[in-house]
């Protein structure tokens, strides 16, 4: 079988699977499972931060920091194809009370006039910001993705990320980056995680994608945020006992695979610029930064796409009538990129 469907389907790898069999384990909402210490105290050293905080998804820990740093009523900005609003069951509203004025970006990347464009009731001569007033709701957050998943795995240019700090600090503004896939941005960029995170106040990181660890993602930020988060974090049901077992496949797949990342951004290259020769299928190879491709197709619907070519046990995700998204990951190889662009030629030719 070739999976592209997502970088989420990863199968842990033996050598995985020898961590976490051997993995020292305690009670984590105590504080006493050093595997998972280990984890949290190596992720913030990564990311060049002070603490971090094991939960078991990338939802949670966006989530977490999203009560982390409002109050019921206050209000985030957040691009409106980003994964905290787009696909985390409007758990903004749900579990932190919040509103989500939304950013038109380019591929989930925008600007200073972009935010700027957002809030409404500006005054003449002041800061963006909108001016104290108990009718209205208190901006506390700006939300970024790096990379964006619906922008086809776009990275944020290191410039546009200080652009918008610069705008956030001026006026008040807390930073939050979901960063799923920091690793492949960080990658993309040829520079260390630690040049993206400086610029936000809580990042969270993702070792289920990408990494190739079975499950779990960690929320990134200073002591006192991440001591406050803890609370949060109780409070969602998200605290694990002997949890060890599976941040040791996380640890693993933090030391051992983020370098390798290159290798799927080289492959989903390679098919784009395949995908760009058949007939049928429109794509710009040059959209491919990392391992994320969506392409259209002319004339055949993405299910029935997606259904022929399962039936030669390939997988793709329809990305809607039209569209088909691809993911390459640890479980695709370069050799198998030629197989699959043979397979579409024929599920295409009829």
């Amino acid at each position: 079988m070739i999976d592209l469907r997502s970088d989420t389907v990863t199968i842990p790898t033996a050598e995985m699977r020898e961590a976490m069999g051997q993995a020292t384990v305690g009670d984590d909402v105590y504080g006493e499972d050093p595997t998972v210490n280990a984890l949290e105290e190596r992720v913030a050293e990564i990311l060049g931060k002070e603490a971090a905080m094991y939960m078991p998804s990338g939802t949670m820990t966006n989530q977490v920091a999203v009560r982390t740093h409002t109050e019921p009523g206050d209000e985030i900005l957040i691009d409106e194809n980003s994964h905290i609003y787009f696909y985390e069951a409007g758990g903004t509203a749900a579990l932190s009370g919040v509103i989500c004025s939304l950013i038109s970006g380019e591929r989930g990347v925008f600007g200073s006039k972009e935010m700027e464009a957002v809030i409404s009731e500006k005054e003449p001569h002041t800061t963006i910001m909108r001016p104290v007033d108990l009718h209205l709701p208190r901006s506390k957050l700006v939300c970024l993705e790096n990379t964006n998943n619906r922008g086809g795995g776009k990275v944020w240019p290191l410039e546009k990320l200080a652009e918008v700090e610069k705008t956030a600090r001026a006026n008040d503004l807390k930073m939050h980056l979901d960063g799923a896939r920091i690793w492949n941005a960080a990658a993309a960029l040829k520079v260390h995680e630690t040049e993206i995170a400086r610029y936000f106040d809580s990042i969270s990181v993702c070792f289920s994608k990408g990494l190739g660890a079975p499950v779990g993602s960690a929320l990134v930020g200073s002591d006192d945020f991440i001591m406050e988060a803890r609370r949060f974090r109780k409070q969602f049901g998200g605290g694990m006992r002997q949890a060890g077992i599976i941040a040791a496949g996380a640890l693993y797949a933090l030391e051992n695979n983020r370098i390798r990342l290159s290798e799927d951004h080289a492959n989903a290259k390679s098919f784009a610029n395949g995908l760009a020769e058949i007939k049928g299928i429109e794509i710009n190879p040059e959209d491919v930064e990392t391992n994320i491709l969506i392409f259209s197709l002319t004339d055949m619907s993405s299910h029935e796409f997606s259904q022929r070519l399962s039936e030669q046990d390939t997988h793709m995700l329809p990305w809607d009538n039209t569209s088909i998204r691809a993911v390459t990951n640890l479980m695709v190889s370069e050799k198998q990129i030629p197989e699959v662009l043979e397979q579409i030629r024929k599920t295409l030719s009829g």
